[in-house]
Order: C-alpha cells, then sequence, then structure tokens
C-alpha cells in the first residue's frame, strides 16, 4: 500500500515540533538557573503528571491505574519512572552549570548505547559495519577521556540512564502518555516529600512569581514534546525517526557554544567527530541507504 503523502507531512512536522523542542529545552532550564537543580526536577516531576492526567481527561483516555495490579509490570514502571526522574535531574544540573556541550554528547552517545544495550540484554545482532560504528563512537569518548584525565562523567551518565530507560520501556510496551502519567503518578509522592523538607513552607527557593508560572510550565514542556513524538512515529518510517533524532543534540550543541560559550576545543571536534560518523555510518546501515550505495559503486 502506498502511504498517504499527508500522513508522511503530519508525522515529520509532529517529529520535528518534538525534537527541535527537545533541542531548545536547555534555554527554558537556563530561565530558572537561580532555583535549585533538584526542586525543579521535582517540580518537573508533579506538573508533568498534572498536566499528563489533565490531558488524558481531555482526551477521555482511560487512566491506566489496573496495570499497576501487576507486580512485574509495578517494579519495571518504577525503574523506568526513577531512570527517567534521573536523567532529568542530571540534564538540568548540566544545564545550568554551564555543561550543555557535555549532554548534547551524551545524547549523540544515547543511540549507540541503545545498540549495545540490544547486543548485551536482547540478543541482538550486529553487523560489521554497525560494530564498526560502535568501536568508533566509544573511541570518541575515549580520546576525550584521555585528554581531559577523566571520564565525561554526566554525557556518560545520560547516554546509559536513557539507553535503559529504552531498554525497559521495550519490556513494557504502552502509550507513551499514559506510560508517563504512570511514572509520574509512582514518582509524585517522593517529589512532593523531597520539596517539603528541602524547602518548607515555599515548596521552592529563590524564586518568585515568573519562577512558579515556569515551574508550573515544566509538565507542559516535558511532556507536549512527548506526545508529538508519538503521533510522527506511526505516521513516518522509523529510519527518518532515526535521522531526526540528531537534531535535539545538534540545536544544544549549538546553544552551548554560540548563545552560552561554552568551550569546544580541538580534542571536543575530535571526539564528537568519531561518534558523528560513527552515528551516520549506524544510521545508513539502519535505514538500507549504506547497501544501496555499495551496489551503485560496484
Amino acid at each position: 500500500m502506498t502511504p498517504d503523502p499527508r500522513n508522511s507531512s503530519k508525522g515529520i512536522t509532529y517529529a520535528l515540533l518534538a525534537f527541535v523542542s527537545w533541542g531548545f529545552l536547555p534555554v527554558y532550564w537556563k530561565l530558572m538557573k537561580q532555583i535549585p537543580s533538584d526542586q525543579i526536577l521535582a517540580h518537573r516531576i508533579i506538573w508533568s503528571f498534572v498536566f499528563v492526567s489533565g490531558l488524558m481527561k481531555f482526551r477521555a483516555v482511560p487512566f491506566p491505574a489496573d496495570r499497576l495490579k501487576s507486580p512485574r509490570f509495578f517494579l519495571l514502571l518504577l525503574a523506568s519512572g526513577s531512570l527517567i526522574a534521573l536523567n532529568w535531574g542530571l540534564y538540568i544540573y548540566a544545564v545550568n552549570a554551564g555543561k550543555i556541550t557535555e549532554t548534547s554528547l551524551g545524547y549523540y552517545m544515547n543511540p549507540l548505547v541503545s545498540v549495545l544495550f540490544g547486543l548485551l540484554f536482547l540478543r541482538e545482532k550486529l553487523r560489521p559495519v554497525q560494530w564498526a560504528a560502535l568501536f568508533l563512537a566509544f573511541s570518541g569518548v575515549g580520546y576525550l577521556t584521555f585528554q581531559h584525565g577523566g571520564l565525561p562523567v554526566i554525557a556518560v551518565s545520560l547516554a546509559i540512564t536513557f539507553a535503559l530507560y529504552g531498554l525497559i520501556k521495550k519490556l513494557t510496551p504502552m502509550e507513551s502518555l499514559a506510560n508517563l502519567a504512570l511514572e509520574t503518578m509512582l514518582l509524585f509522592p517522593a517529589a512532593l516529600i523531597w520539596l517539603f523538607f528541602s524547602a518548607p513552607g515555599t515548596l521552592v527557593t529563590g524564586t518568585g512569581a515568573d519562577g512558579w508560572g515556569l515551574l508550573v510550565l515544566s509538565g507542559v514542556v516535558t511532556a507536549l514534546p512527548l506526545l508529538w513524538f508519538g503521533i510522527g512515529v506511526k505516521l513516518i518510517p522509523l529510519s527518518m525517526i532515526g535521522f531526526f533524532q540528531y537534531i535535539g543534540p545538534s540545536i544544544a550543541l549549538c546553544l552551548a557554544v554560540f548563545v552560552y560559550g561554552e568551550p569546544f576545543t580541538r580534542v571536543h571536534l575530535i571526539s564528537f567527530g568519531l561518534i558523528w560518523i560513527g552515528l551516520g555510518l549506524y544510521t545508513l546501515s539502519v535505514s538500507g541507504l549504506l547497501g544501496k550505495v555499495s551496489r551503485f559503486l560496484r
């Protein structure tokens, strides 16, 4: 069946909205740099739950609380929620600590770390070119570690936590909005308790009405890109999504260097370059374009 061009156009629009939004997210967290990162994270969890629950009610989508009756599903969901909360917290901290470049490195690494986890935990098979892609990516990280005298902890942690989150998602297939609702519901009590003890009486430190508005809207900026992504991924090929996923870290890297003045040295260029080549090889192999190119050159 020939794909409907209107659906493809709609899918591309929603996917681009999602990835461009994620790319500009550092600007949003920078607006709240006077607020401790742990409190921003707690508010993000709380308001994400509130917004997603309201959105599900508006769309007449049943809240899937009955899924929590399964102990296995409950534990998997608790694990995935904890991982995404750790990922969010690291990201917010890194942005407001002036390390956006390192966050972009982490999200460039993420697809290849996911490939590695698929190999280790799901026994997926890799073609030689995909092994080469992994080798190049980890060479890039190794080079950066050697030159700077230490592992880029934030980048590696972001890549690993998000890859583990994706791995658990494969074991608990569920619509993204409902999934986020359950994850944030499980984390909601802990977030509220954390705020109560870290900022007693105010639930937030060092902010006024504008800061409160930004904190409340953090639920919107968290859930809407996920919703857009969920729509887009159903309407366009996964190979196209694979190309689009590099938009976010590319925008973040440009913001880091050209807007916030973070350093991007020759060491960064070589490290990122190795990872970019690895990502390019892997994406071409998955999309089938590499095979077409090799047949053309014969």
